[in-house]
């Protein structure tokens, strides 16, 4: 059962502290009162779990005062304030200030109540939207499989967090290989319908009688399966490989969404994978259908454009496979790094799992480099380079980060033993942890 939401009452008359409180608990919110304002703020820090009824006339700390410490603290943290009559000039100013909502005496305790009720939803969905952003933070759950730290992969997890907070349908673009199914999976928990149906259905992998079949219905008595509009109900729908549907089939699907109310029962994610050079996926269907779907928009960024993200994706990669091989993981070297960032990688993350997995099993049999594999991959065996060259700087700083953070992640965070294996004295190992953004605490 979900913890009742807190209400913190600030009020220097004991009568009205207690029927207020009195009042909200038997709506089942859990109260705690406080005479004076500076008692309240050794409670009320950031991330407070619910809202703040104050009046305004106090002894000592006056209630906008009070209101001004709460929002320098913590600016979404809902006030409901309390005002004489004559003192709504006041109120409003309160409102200017940041506070939720007044209640003028003397007040009627249902609209106290209906105001209370309105503040706690508010302020819960402030508490929810800033635990995913944590977990964002974090790589928790479902974020810890979008690796990276590059400018492009931040965006992308603040995209994933606003957007799967809406409730419109979604339409993922980006190149094959990027981790569209990833963020749609991704968006799908970040969002409200977290918990509820995630039906994938792959376009281009099933016949038109029979994609239309199953998601769509009828279904026939021996089937098992709801048609996946209807399996997806109040959940989620991901359709792959939207573009390849048929005239026949967006029409369906048009007339299916048209007959949902809004919101819509079944939020649809649609993924974009054309491969034509000079097409889009607003080429291939009808534009009703197209803007229906497009209505939200996320655009997964290449794995060329990430910079040093495939540093650290080749490493927690290889050190996954080690581990499932039962071998140490291979060491790269500067050159190879520089390898590695150069590549243009057309298969993306796909294509680095693969080379990550093929690297691993060459350590093994003590054999072959990180270049041989990349060259391997391309069609007229020559080394796969990008045209766009970057600062030696560059290369030299990826590199050494990833050396630190192997190094750390081997060591478990003993600082001692990375300096010895480094050959790097504390206050260099030091500076460099932070240039990099990395923490000891990250490897214990």
């Amino acid at each position: 059962m979900a913890q009742a939401m807190k209400i913190a009452i600030v009020d220097d008359e004991q009568d009205m502290r207690q029927s207020i409180s009195q009042w909200l608990a038997l709506s089942g919110y859990d109260t705690e009162t406080f005479a004076r304002a500076e008692d309240a703020l050794k409670v009320l820090g950031p991330d407070y779990p619910g809202i703040v009824i104050s009046d305004i006339k106090m002894p000592g700390m006056d209630g906008m005062q009070f209101l001004k410490k709460l929002m320098g603290t913590d600016s979404a943290l809902p006030v409901i304030m309390i005002t004489g009559h004559g003192d709504v000039p006041m109120a409003v100013e309160a409102m200017r200030l940041g506070a939720f909502d007044f209640l003028e005496k003397p007040f009627n305790p249902d609209r106290m109540s209906d105001l209370a009720k309105r503040a706690a939803n508010a302020r819960r969905l402030t508490l929810d939207n800033r635990a995913l952003r944590k977990e964002l933070s974090d790589g928790t759950q479902i974020m810890n499989k979008l690796i990276g730290s590059s400018p492009v992969m931040e965006r992308l997890k603040e995209d994933i967090l606003d957007l799967g907070q809406a409730d419109g349908h979604v339409l993922i673009e980006g190149e094959t290989g990027t981790g569209k199914t990833l963020v749609a999976h991704a968006l799908h928990a970040a969002g409200g319908r977290a918990g509820k149906k995630f039906v994938l259905v792959s376009c281009a992998a099933l016949e038109e009688e029979a994609l239309s079949k199953r998601l769509f219905g009828p279904m026939m008595p021996e089937d098992s399966q709801l048609p996946a509009m209807e399996e997806a109900r109040n959940g989620t729908l991901v359709l792959e490989d939207i573009e390849t549907l048929s005239e026949a089939l967006q029409a369906k699907l048009q007339n299916a969404m048209n007959e949902q109310g809004t919101p819509a029962e079944t939020r649809i994610i649609a993924i974009s994978n054309i491969q034509e050079a000079g097409k889009t996926c607003e080429d291939m269907l009808r534009s009703d259908l197209f803007y229906r779907l497009a209505a939200l928009r996320i655009t997964v960024p290449p794995l060329r454009q990430r910079g040093e993200d495939i540093l650290t994706l080749f490493t927690r990669l290889t050190e996954q496979f080690s581990e499932e091989y039962g071998c140490d993981a291979p060491k790269v070297s500067a050159q190879e790094a520089a390898q590695l960032l150069q590549a243009p990688w057309p298969g993306n993350v796909r294509q680095l799992i693969n080379i990550a997995e093929r690297a691993v099993l060459q350590a093994r049999r003590g054999s072959g480099t990180i270049a041989s594999l990349l060259m391997s991959d391309h069609e007229e065996m020559q080394p796969v380079m990008t045209t766009e060259g970057k600062p030696l700087k560059e290369y030299v700083e990826a590199f050494e980060r990833m050396l630190i953070d192997n190094t750390m992640r081997r060591h478990k965070g003993s600082i001692a033993s990375v300096m010895e294996e480094l050959c790097l004295p504390r206050r260099t190992l030091n500076e460099k942890m932070a240039k990099y953004g990395l923490q000891r605490s990250d490897y214990l």
